[in-house]
């Protein structure tokens, strides 16, 4: 059993591991923390290094919670990367963190966290980040 969580270093992706390590600690499950860079991309910031990686690990031994960070690369297709990983790890919780997006660009752009949302086998628990 294990709760995936998506995670990028924003205030959102703060607030999604807030959120999946107090579901974690709560319902005694492992924690995979889902850092998932585009395949390809010669630069990508929202791409975390080794000590990013071992401070949110710290966070998760200090909630004693079990935890792991994953990079998979994807191409287009996230909510298919975390669709996969629900069924190698068992996942039974996804948990991503939302930000405010104008109706605009909702509809021009489309949304990977609606995808996750609408396409997601298991509950997906989204929040937002403290203003």
């Amino acid at each position: 059993m294990t709760i995936l969580v998506g995670y990028l270093p924003t205030p959102e992706g703060e607030a999604a591991v807030d959120a999946g390590l107090r579901e974690g600690a709560l319902r005694s499950e492992r924690v995979v923390i889902v850092n998932s860079p585009r395949r390809g991309a010669p630069v990508d910031e929202h791409k975390i290094d080794d000590d990013a990686s071992a401070a949110l690990l710290a966070r998760a031994r200090a909630a004693g919670v079990d935890a792991e960070v994953r990079q998979p690369l994807h191409d287009d297709d996230l909510p298919e990367t975390f669709e996969a990983l629900v069924k190698e790890t068992g996942g039974t919780l996804i948990v991503i963190g939302l930000r405010h997006r104008s109706l605009v660009g909702k509809f021009i752009l489309g949304s990977e966290a609606q995808r996750i949302l609408m396409e997601a086998s298991v509950p997906v628990l989204t929040v937002k980040a403290p203003r």
